[in-house]
């Protein structure tokens, strides 16, 4: 025989129970929106580094063609190649390694352009050889945990 009090316990016992599955909902999809979420950031910013890199490779080669606006029937080569190098410079994937605004106005002006821009592709240069000894490390680690085989020759 239900009573009030059965009841009362009941319907909250389901209460907690439905709460804590709206909890363990919400925190599934904050969870997967963050996955997702990472991984759509982590893609934009490795599209936009290879945007750089091929933007670097044209002014490296001197292609002013294929990067200035076909519109432009005429322009001044150094200015042009001055003007990419501010906009890598302030498109740089650290935010610590962008020039400030001060900065940006005299490197367009020309100050210390030369050794900002050296700077920049040396620190570049040390960052890709980091990362290649990093992949190259995780991709042996990798490769070791599924050959049983190579896990005991290391043991021995």
């Amino acid at each position: 025989m239900l009573t009030r009090a059965s009841l009362v316990s009941s319907s909250s016992s389901s209460s907690s129970l439905e709460a804590a599955a709206i909890v363990t909902l919400i925190a599934s999809l904050i969870y997967l929106l963050g996955f997702f979420g990472i991984d759509f950031v982590q893609s934009f910013i490795s599209r936009a580094s290879r945007y750089d890199d091929a933007i670097k490779k044209l002014l490296r080669e001197n292609r002013f063609d294929d990067i200035v606006d076909g519109n432009m029937k005429t322009y001044d080569e150094k200015e042009v190649g001055a003007v990419i190098q501010v906009a890598l410079l302030c498109t740089q994937s650290s935010p610590e390694d962008r020039p400030t605004m001060a900065e940006v106005v005299r490197l367009l002006q020309g100050v210390d352009l030369a050794e900002r821009w050296a700077e920049c592709e040396q620190l570049e240069d040390v960052r890709s050889r980091e990362f290649s000894l990093l992949s190259h490390q995780f991709a042996w680690a990798e490769e070791t945990t599924h050959d049983q085989v190579a896990i005991l020759h290391m043991i021995k």
